[in-house]
């Protein structure tokens, strides 16, 4: 651990676990102050006593709430005086068939992923405009911006809006020195996936995969430590695909060279 973010103030949405918890864990080793914000508060809890209280506050916050956004964005102001970086990693991933989804399954899907992080932005963003600086990353994925599945329709077209606000964020709130860039990760092997998925399941997905195996939610929170300290300065208005190549393949034998001839 090199110290990256020494005494800089990170407000982490949808960290009780898995990918939000890796990078309050990868936070927190660079010094930074975490205020972690989920709905489960059990989980969120627990990761806050486990990396000590000092450095953890825990609230419970649903990021569809504009209330709760408001309140978690005061928290971190309060306790730490400022706002240095937003990560708002929350999300839902519920499958339907469009033909088959209902009017408020879609909107639950668009109210926590993409509406959640546009709330979550607009909290936030006061103070680092009167600071002059901060960081706001938002975990997109792959699904939507770059490939799809059936069934994914809501959670596809909510991504695909993340990176829209990406890029809409970025230009907008450059002149006050806000930096606005995300994450896509491709398949991430997360508690739920592990729990969900059967073996056999879990082996298809690493077959098309060119580096051969899932990803892990270590890999997702060091593109976080990046695009949240010094070295990406310079960077704003893009987002990072953590996946392994998974989108590289045109065809499935990609890992056949007798194929490529």
């Amino acid at each position: 651990m090199n110290g990256r973010l020494n005494n800089r103030v990170a407000i982490i949405i949808g960290a009780s676990k898995g990918i939000g918890a890796a990078i309050v864990r990868r936070f927190v080793g660079e010094g930074a102050l975490v205020v972690l914000g989920d709905v489960d508060a059990e989980n969120g809890q627990r990761l806050a006593d486990e990396l000590g209280i000092d450095k953890v506050y825990f609230q419970r916050a649903s990021v569809a709430d504009e209330a709760d956004m408001q309140a978690l964005a005061q928290s971190a102001i309060s306790r730490f005086g400022r706002i240095d970086i937003l990560v708002q990693n929350a999300g839902i991933y519920p499958s339907h068939l469009l033909e088959d989804m209902t009017l408020k399954q879609w909107q639950q899907v668009i109210d926590v992923n993409l509406t959640g992080t546009f709330l979550a932005a607009r909290a936030c963003l006061p103070t680092m405009r009167e600071q002059g600086s901060g960081r706001m990353i938002f975990t997109s994925s792959i699904t939507g911006p770059r490939v799809v599945n059936p069934g994914v329709g809501a959670y596809a077209s909510s991504k695909a809006g993340i990176n829209g606000l990406i890029r809409s964020g970025a230009l907008e709130f450059a002149r006050y020195g806000v930096t606005v860039n995300g994450i896509e990760p491709g398949n991430i092997m997360t508690e739920g996936l592990s729990a969900g998925r059967s073996p056999a399941f879990i082996s298809n997905m690493e077959s098309s995969i060119p580096l051969g195996r899932l990803g892990q939610p270590q890999d997702v929170a060091n593109a976080a430590l990046f695009l949240a300290s010094d070295d990406a300065s310079y960077i704003t208005g893009t987002t990072i695909v953590v996946d392994g190549g998974q989108i590289l393949p045109e065809s499935k034998d990609f890992s056949d060279p007798n194929a490529w001839q």
